[in-house]
């Protein structure tokens, strides 16, 4: 992480709906409806249930996703994720055992301002 930029955590008992943007990691464990665009790592938990476009250097799912995600390096998606949308991003893991219905592009640049 960047010296000077935070990182945030929203709690199992939050919900937002809209925009979030930031320069900091973030870890979601509630509930987000919108569009999220990060500059850092966004993590979402497995308590987690994100409806929303996703834009962030780097993605790690554990909990539920649907929308369409744009990664400037790299998704991982883990054995407890359910992802549906697609995803474009120059490195792409999926776990066995995790759910994934969507598209997958791998050979895309994508602009650096998020």
């Amino acid at each position: 992480m960047a010296q000077g930029e935070q990182s945030g955590i929203i709690g199992k008992g939050i919900v937002i709906k809209g925009s979030l943007t930031g320069g900091g990691d973030l870890v979601i464990e509630g509930r987000v409806e919108g569009q999220i665009a990060l500059k850092n790592h966004l993590t979402i938990e497995s308590t987690a249930h994100v409806q929303a476009d996703i834009r962030a250097e780097v993605l790690t799912i554990n909990g539920e996703a649907s929308g369409n995600i744009d990664a400037s390096s790299r998704v991982a998606i883990n054995a407890s994720a359910k992802v549906a949308g697609d995803v474009k991003a120059p490195r792409v893991v999926i776990e066995d055992g995790a759910v994934f219905n969507g598209s997958i592009e791998m050979e895309v640049q994508l602009p650096d301002d998020i």
